[in-house]
């Protein structure tokens, strides 16, 4: 087989410019769906990509009057306070402590409610009680809590049930009571995520082979045994995805919802992260600090999204890259 001669090879070769030109044809050719796209890239651009330059501040004792570059840059100053403050050590068992709850009980509520609806046969049904469940997703956390708040006030209609069924006297102090403040942040958010979250299962279970479910039929495998061996299966991978990218925002525990649900009788319980963030940066103008604290929490989920997504790949899953 004979050789090219070099010349013969860069001809053969694609030129750096008939590349250039190939891509602005495809481009143009492509030009309405990158149209389609801007609005989301510019969302990313002005609410997640911009605003990480501002994270200087937390080197910076930063004030509002002398700006990026007049304020005094102090190093790890605000580091060094997050890390020796005791009362930033409660903040972080409050929100691990949370996250942790969420993980346990609001993650896997969305796989038994996909598996259930798999189950179900009769089409008008299974649509009818998917429409019911994603319904609440598109409520605003202070509508959700405003109805938690008329059904479980010391007057409320729970209460109201309590005492007509049961004779209970004493109305339970469901809103101020920091026994039940975690239980109803639980609750409430399998009730308004619940349904959205099916939508990713069951388009992971529409994925699985038919073939697979005949064969274990022929073979005599009951249900469970083929929601074992053959539904689970195939959900996995979905799993491990979304529980990995779900511990990136483990110190992420809801700002809005806990904000609105929190008093002065489960503050001791309910002052996570997010609300200290908001009470130092905002309320006490310690941007400088606040900003430390954000940074902390983002390198802290960058850090398991990495470590969850390499372990994943040891045990043979495909992870999120």
């Amino acid at each position: 087989m004979t050789e090219l001669s070099p010349p013969a090879a860069m001809a053969e070769a694609p030129s750096t410019a008939s590349r250039w030109r190939k891509a602005r044809r495809k481009a143009w050719r492509d030009r309405f769906l990158y149209l389609l796209v801007l609005p989301g890239l510019a969302y990313f651009i002005v609410y997640r990509i911009a605003p990480m330059l501002g994270m200087v501040i937390a080197f910076q004792d930063y004030s509002p009057f002398l700006g990026f570059t007049g304020s005094e840059w102090v190093g790890f100053k605000h580091f060094a306070t997050l890390f020796d403050s005791a009362e930033v050590v409660r903040v972080l068992w409050n929100t691990l402590y949370l996250s942790f709850l969420q993980i346990l009980f609001s993650f896997p509520a969305p796989i038994l409610l996909a598996l259930l609806l798999n189950e179900v046969r009769h089409q008008a049904f299974k649509r009818l009680i998917q429409s019911i469940v994603y319904l609440p997703h598109f409520l605003s956390w202070v509508i959700v809590v405003g109805i938690s708040m008329i059904f479980l006030r010391t007057h409320g209609f729970i209460n109201g049930f309590l005492h007509t069924a049961f004779g209970m006297e004493k109305p339970i102090d469901f809103l101020i009571d920091p026994v039940f403040f975690r239980p109803l942040l639980i609750l409430q958010v399998i009730w308004k995520e619940i349904g959205w979250g099916t939508i990713i299962f069951l388009a992971a279970l529409a994925g699985i082979g038919p073939e697979l479910y005949e064969a274990a039929i022929v073979d005599g495998a009951g249900r469970w045994r083929r929601m074992w061996h053959i539904t689970l299966p195939g959900l996995r991978t979905t799993i491990v995805i979304l529980l990995i990218l779900r511990l990136g925002q483990v110190l992420d525990s809801g700002f809005e919802q806990i904000f609105l649900m929190l008093n002065s009788f489960n503050s001791s319980i309910g002052n996570v992260l997010d609300i200290y963030v908001y009470t130092k940066g905002i309320m006490q103008s310690d941007y400088s600090f606040a900003t430390a604290v954000g940074l902390f929490k983002g390198v802290v989920g960058l850090i398991l999204v990495l470590g969850a997504n390499r372990l994943a790949k040891r045990f043979g899953e495909e992870g999120v890259y």
